[in-house]
């Protein structure tokens, strides 16, 4: 199927767009107008764009069906300050209470359950129940149209963040990802949570690059059991490895045993084997697996 976005309705476009972009971290952004209103609101499109300096940014986008803008861009025009707050599963169901387009001048923190917690540097208040609270100076609002659905770009850069001690590591100076289950946006209703069901490494070369998967060997590379994942984990080392005489694994032992009459039969089963090690992320006996036969 083949979308044309420019032949479709601006609300078509969302869905579309909201179910294939995702999942997306939720900013639920605190402000506070001239008059010392305070607003809070949720925004799904947000992201981290620079570390020198630090830099986020989300967008308060128009509406698709009057066009009119949140009370939280008209805020930062008024104060540029924000404090973001970052949304996990413990405070998902209050901040989808707080995206209710409630009147101007009604306090969210209110009707939502938060509790206002003061910043250190900026007006806005922080939201008590968050366990990363980032007081932010709004650096530039960039607006990407004047249609309903349009964006706007609040670029803001960070001041100082707010961390929770239960959710660091043991040694107390980072944040273990496996305490912090975020929540995330997807289209529709849809939402999805991070927590470590469903949490993976994924090793990266860094200094040193990875081989690609085309210098791995041809029946490695041309393997019908090895999927793009597990030749991707095998390219992703940065020198071609060499056979272990030390390597011993009971399992390899008994499928050269059992397959020796059927050399294509045991080629299957060592990149059965093989796979099943990809998948425990154990590259390097996987590696020691598929060289067997080389």
């Amino acid at each position: 199927m083949q979308i044309t976005l420019s032949e479709i309705s601006p609300a078509q476009c969302q869905q579309w767009l909201q179910h294939a972009i995702a999942p997306r971290p939720i900013c639920l952004a605190s402000t506070i107008n001239a008059a010392g209103q305070v607003n809070l609101s949720p925004f799904s499109f947000f992201n981290l764009f620079s570390m020198v300096p630090p830099i986020v940014i989300f967008s308060a986008s128009r509406r698709m069906r009057d066009n009119t803008t949140k009370h939280t861009l008209e805020n930062v025009f008024e104060v540029p300050e924000v404090v973001i707050n970052i949304v996990d599963d413990d405070m998902v169901q209050q901040v989808s209470l707080a995206s209710c387009e409630f009147p101007k001048g009604v306090n969210e923190f209110i009707k939502a359950g938060f509790s206002e917690e003061p910043a250190t540097l900026v007006k806005p208040p922080m939201v008590k129940e968050s366990k990363i609270k980032m007081e932010c100076r709004v650096i530039e609002v960039k607006p990407l149209g004047t249609k309903g659905g349009a964006g706007n770009l609040v670029i803001c850069e960070i001041l100082r963040m707010h961390v929770a001690d239960s959710i660091l590591n043991e040694r107390g100076d980072m944040i273990e990802q496996q305490k912090l289950h975020h929540v995330a946006r997807l289209g529709g209703h849809w939402y999805c949570r991070v927590d470590t069901s469903n949490l993976f490494e994924v090793e990266k070369p860094n200094t040193q690059l990875g081989i690609g998967i085309d210098a791995l060997p041809e029946n490695i590379r041309n393997s019908t059991i090895l999927s793009g994942n597990d030749l991707g984990q095998l390219g992703n080392i940065h020198e071609l490895p060499m056979v272990d005489p030390a390597f011993d694994d009971e399992r390899l032992r008994s499928i050269f045993q059992y397959y020796a009459i059927d050399p294509k039969e045991m080629e299957k089963e060592l990149h059965l084997y093989a796979k099943s090690l990809l998948q425990q992320h154990k590259t390097m006996d996987a590696w020691q697996v598929l060289l067997s036969l080389q």
